[in-house]
């Protein structure tokens, strides 16, 4: 069992200069045509809801107006996008609010020059424009209001936190970030009200630079929301009500309290693995024990218990992604209480504290079989040690942008790359892994500018690595999956035995989840709370990615080097559309490889995608697990 650790909190070192310059905002954001490639969900969408009162003439619509025009430059080409003013039409009227760009395709020129043409005059009629932002979205998927205001709404009616909630309330995907541009007291409360109300984030700009850096996290954490794929399923309310389902990938939505349920029929020879995604929206207010607890058992009068796991956020800070896995592997004598052939049921439960966000969570559900070992043959020997470190890795950093999540997870090969991480961000990368050989991975982080006062803030990164079914990687090579981060440079990583058949098998060790070639996972995230230090509007990160020993022809016994010598995965930095199943073949057919479901997400003996990550932690965050034989 693992438990997850307190982080640790302290100075943060000397701070830089608080002052932050449009100048700087291109660098901060990584790889922009990278972030414009990536694919949009049907349904997402972003309105920006901005102040044009009259408190806001002078030099804070000036800075409005830049900070609109650098955030839609750090879109992604062609992501829904919006514009919705208030106060701008007339001198009085809690009726002017008006949308000056549709949500649609991102037209930057369009959204500049509406903008542009902004002249504050009236009052702050926040309420009615939530009530109109909301309609101004799509009818589904993942949809966010910004709202920008340097007061509190001034017409009294609608109200706008009771909105907020109304609103929020009307369906999973929506929510309402806050950004309050130089406001205290009570308009500040009112802001915070909505947002916590909305399922959303309240985010402090005192000055101009700190505009232009929040609404710039805010709306890139909207468009690179973790991509979701599967089919829609409801879970059932017990275990004689679960919906059964054959291999495949499914998506579901779990409310706090609640225990969904799921059925499968497996036979008595394959490996059968259930890995359960929860998605909430990023920095949303969570406890540190709050989390999703699975649980897959048999059925009859008295179940048996066939594997546990629990993902909690082990950190108050905010929401992240996180999951956890649990496996049917059939013992090699066939003789435990889970190797019979029949009905199985998956529990997945929901954790949250009192005063946590009580938002519906997106599940991501993937249920996927290895079958059984060629009969006849022999596996290769368990490798349960790590052995000597890799050869250092020389040399530039390669841009590229890691994905929102496992679907659309970016490739990549041995090398060095280079990332940026929003706070309460995950990027996810996948590199091939064959038979025998390990990953070694490592992401590394330099000095961050510190904002003013950033002393006294913290935040942590940490990394997770995933095999093809999504079942969790340990570490065995002694290095840190999470560390306190207060803007100094440090590393986390993580370094795998090499991947053979029979690792399935060993029991109290950290060679079991190393047990099938093909793409495996990484997913490294950072904290919501660099929010409060970073000076940056993202935070950079470089990733060293090695892949050792010679990829084997299959995972028997004494099998040939496959191509001759090593293979270590393409070094193209390719990101796998979502949608677009992985397929690597790990063996030859009968070598017991396959990782497949009914659609043949992942090709025979293959099967998920991996990767590796930069700095946060996906999130098995004080995660525990228990497998049954």
């Amino acid at each position: 069992m693992r438990r997850g650790k307190a982080l640790p909190r302290g100075p943060v070192g000397p701070l830089w200069a608080a002052a932050c310059g449009l100048a700087v905002l291109g660098a901060l954001l990584g790889p922009v045509e990278a972030a414009r490639a990536r694919a949009v969900g049907d349904g997402d969408g972003l309105v920006m809801v901005l102040d044009s009162s009259g408190s806001m003439a002078g030099a804070r619509m000036t800075a409005a107006r830049k900070a609109v025009g650098a955030v839609v430059d750090a879109l992604p080409d062609g992501y829904p996008t919006g514009l919705r003013v208030y106060g701008a039409g007339q001198q009085h009227g809690c009726d002017d609010t008006r949308l000056l760009e549709p949500v649609r395709p991102l037209d930057r020129d369009a959204v500049k020059r509406a903008v542009a043409g902004v002249r504050p005059k009236g009052d702050t009629p926040i309420g009615l424009s939530l009530e109109k932002a909301a309609a101004d979205l799509p009818g589904g998927g993942r949809r966010t209001i910004v709202l920008v205001s340097d007061g509190e709404d001034t017409c009294g009616a609608p109200k706008p936190c009771e909105v907020a909630a109304r609103l929020a309330g009307q369906g999973v995907d929506l929510r309402i970030d806050t950004i309050g541009f130089q406001v205290r007291g009570g308009a500040r409360e009112q802001l915070e009200c909505i947002a916590e109300a909305g399922h959303g984030s309240y985010r402090d700009a005192p000055d101009a630079a700190s505009l232009v850096r929040q609404l710039t996290r805010a709306s890139r954490l909207s468009a690179d929301a973790y991509r979701l794929q599967g089919r829609r399923v409801t879970g059932g309310t017990s275990a004689a009500g679960a919906p059964g389902l054959s291999p495949g990938q499914y998506v579901d939505d779990i409310v706090p309290g609640e225990t969904r349920w799921y059925a499968m029929t497996l036979d008595s020879a394959a490996t059968a693995d259930l890995a359960v995604t929860a998605v909430p929206r990023p920095g949303v207010k969570v406890a540190y024990g709050d989390g999703v607890e699975l649980r897959l058992a048999g059925t009859g009068t008295y179940p048996f218990t066939c594997g546990s796991d629990s993902a909690h956020f082990g950190q108050d800070e905010g929401a992240m992604v996180i999951g956890g896995a649990v496996s049917r592997i059939p013992g090699d004598d066939g003789d435990g209480v889970c190797d019979k052939a029949g009905r199985y049921v998956l529990s997945v439960h929901r954790t949250s504290a009192a005063g946590s966000d009580r938002a519906r969570w997106p599940l991501e559900l993937r249920y996927g079989t290895e079958r059984p070992f060629a009969a006849g043959a022999t596996p290769a020997p368990a490798a349960t040690r790590y052995g000597d470190p890799p050869a250092a890795l020389t040399g530039a950093p390669r841009d590229v942008e890691g994905g929102t999540g496992f679907n659309d997870a970016r490739r990549l090969g041995t090398g060095i790359w280079r990332d940026t991480l929003l706070p309460g961000q995950t990027r996810f990368y996948k590199v091939r892994v064959g038979w025998g050989q390990r990953l070694t991975y490592t992401a590394d982080f330099a000095n961050e500018p510190l904002l003013e006062g950033g002393s006294t803030a913290s935040s942590f990164v940490a990394t997770a690595a995933y095999g093809p079914g999504r079942q969790p990687l340990d570490d065995v090579s002694g290095a840190l999956q999470r560390r306190g981060y207060y803007g100094r440079p440090l590393s986390v990583g993580l370094g795998t035995v090499p991947v053979t058949w029979t690792n399935r098998w060993v029991a109290g060790g950290s060679a079991r989840g190393a047990r099938t070639a093909g793409e495996h996972y990484v997913a490294v995230s950072l904290g919501p709370g660099a929010a409060g230090l970073a000076r940056n509007a993202a935070v950079g990160v470089v990733l060293r990615v090695n892949v050792t020993g010679t990829e084997l022809a299959g995972p028997q016994y004494d099998a040939p080097a496959r191509g001759g010598g090593p293979a270590v995965g393409r070094d193209d930095g390719e990101r796998t559309p979502a949608g677009e199943a992985d397929t690597a073949a790990a063996g030859a057919p009968g070598d017991g490889g396959g990782f497949m479901t009914a659609a043949d997400v992942v090709a025979a003996a293959a099967g998920g995608a991996v990767a590796l990550a930069g700095v946060g932690t996906v999130a098995l965050l004080g995660r525990r697990r228990r497998d049954g034989a």
